[in-house]
């Protein structure tokens, strides 16, 4: 399977593209490799984000304490506890 590519030019501060290429090449990758990883990072983080705001304004605050306190279920792991 391959995967379709768009190419566009990208303007960096000189500042910003040398460190890109040092941490790039400590990485072990090529500066568009860095780019495109980081580029899928940032938009993993935001779509996880708003995939969270959107199930909070679903939530029923009201029925909270229902569902914490309903019958059934075990009881939380020593380790899961809040001291």
């Amino acid at each position: 399977m391959t995967t379709r590519v768009a190419t566009f030019p990208l303007r960096l501060p000189v500042s910003m593209k040398q460190a890109l290429e040092e941490i790039s090449k400590r990485d072990g990758t090529s500066m568009n490799q860095f780019l495109v990883i980081a580029a899928a990072e940032k938009i993993a983080a935001m779509e996880t984000e708003r995939f969270f705001e959107e199930r909070r304004k679903r939530a029923n605050r009201g029925e909270f304490p229902r569902i914490m306190n309903r019958d059934g279920g075990e009881p939380p792991r020593p380790e899961d506890r809040l001291d």
